[in-house]
């Protein structure tokens, strides 16, 4: 079962548990609170990278899998405490296993390990922080037209 942990405004955050059915409900519930937002143009990468990042905690993790989404205005502070460029959307996945993700080259020939590069060259930035429960993959995406 699904946990809505917090939706309040600018932020909508869940909780999914590590079952195969995770990454289809977190992409439904992306899409969903994306629309709510008016977000729609950058409603296709957000699902897609989401989908990557979830299906990599399922395949990893044996916990329960945090989707946060942010939507940030130009004086926010980044994940890093770094500046923000501009109006952006923050996507954060969190699960319990502590050891950040590594990037890697797929071969022409696999049939995985393309999520990480997919996520860094289609966002403005990302990267991962450790929780004292876990890790957190996180990256941004510029909001155009705001």
């Amino acid at each position: 079962m699904i946990g809505v942990i917090d939706t309040d405004g600018e932020c909508a955050e869940w909780a999914f548990p590590a079952e195969p059915g995770a990454v289809r409900t977190a992409r439904h519930a992306v899409r969903g609170t994306l629309h709510e937002w008016g977000l729609e143009a950058v409603g296709d990468v957000t699902v897609l990278l989401v989908s990557e990042l979830v299906t990599n905690s399922l395949r990893y993790a044996s916990g329960p899998i945090g989707v946060r989404l942010i939507r940030r205005n130009p004086a926010a502070q980044g994940p890093a405490d770094t500046p923000a460029g501009g109006p952006a959307l923050l996507v954060e996945i969190s699960d319990p296993l502590p050891d950040p993700p590594r990037e890697r080259v797929a071969d022409s020939e696999d049939e995985g390990g393309r999520g990480l590069h997919l996520v860094a060259a289609s966002s403005q930035r990302w990267g991962t922080r450790h929780g004292k429960t876990g890790k957190t993959v996180w990256f941004e995406l510029a909001l155009p037209g705001e």
